[in-house]
């Protein structure tokens, strides 16, 4: 991959999920999108609808969370959350497992209720990424649900919602990475601050980055790869 500050963007859903951020910071958090290309603008289902309307017309896509942030939501909850968010527009749908079935080895609970999502994300034409929220799973757990998600053939496996005590590290990201097939991508998410952790992480395996400071993180981008060598 050839680095630019535009591949960087483009790798980034830029996160506007924030428990007390509202239709301001949505509204500049869509514009920041607009203006450096990300991949995505990742909101509350509440503001998707408005999220999709400030993005139209642009390469930016609608996104936002299921089952948010702890994954404890019933399987009919979160397939609700699911057909709402598609209905406003949103063309990704970032949905927790339920972490607490995954610990306690219900597998069959957790496929269904992955495949009850991605069946009515992919009818309307959407891309589903499953988060582990993997700083409360031990490896067996990251191996066991990636087969899961490899055998559903989800779109992205996700670390982390960045509201547990941990998020994306490299031992996970090339674990996931290591499990699932090329045709499902990673995405590292939570704690992504600065460039060199978001260029390590892309390096063990991520596809997609989740991060609020985009700003920052594609600026640095820039001034590392985009500056015209010296004479």
């Amino acid at each position: 991959m050839q680095l630019s500050g535009d591949v960087v963007a483009a790798l980034i859903d830029h996160a506007v999920l924030g428990p007390a951020q509202g239709a301001v910071d949505l509204e500049q958090g869509c514009a920041v999108a607009r203006e450096l290309g990300t991949a995505s603008v990742c909101c509350k289902p509440a503001w998707l609808g408005r999220c999709a309307e400030l993005l139209d017309g642009s390469s930016v896509l609608a996104s936002t969370v299921i089952g948010f942030p702890h994954g404890g939501h019933s399987a009919s909850v979160k397939l609700a959350e699911a057909r709402q968010a598609l209905a406003d527009g949103g063309a990704e749908l970032d949905m927790v497992v339920n972490v607490g079935r995954v610990r306690d080895g219900a597998w069959d609970v957790v496929t269904d209720e992955i495949r009850g999502v991605l069946d009515v994300t992919r009818a309307a034409g959407g891309v589903l990424k499953v988060i582990f929220e993997t700083c409360y799973l031990d490896t067996e757990h990251i191996r066991r649900l990636c087969g899961v998600c490899s055998e559903l053939d989800v779109d992205f496996v996700k670390t982390s919602t960045g509201f547990g005590t941990a998020g994306a590290t490299l031992e996970h990201v090339e674990l996931m990475r290591q499990e699932c097939p090329e045709r499902i991508g990673v995405k590292a998410s939570g704690g992504i601050r600065d460039l060199d952790t978001l260029l390590s992480l892309v390096e063990a395996g991520a596809t997609r980055i989740g991060a609020s400071g985009s700003e920052a993180l594609v600026a640095a981008a820039r001034e590392r790869f985009d500056s015209a060598p010296s004479d």
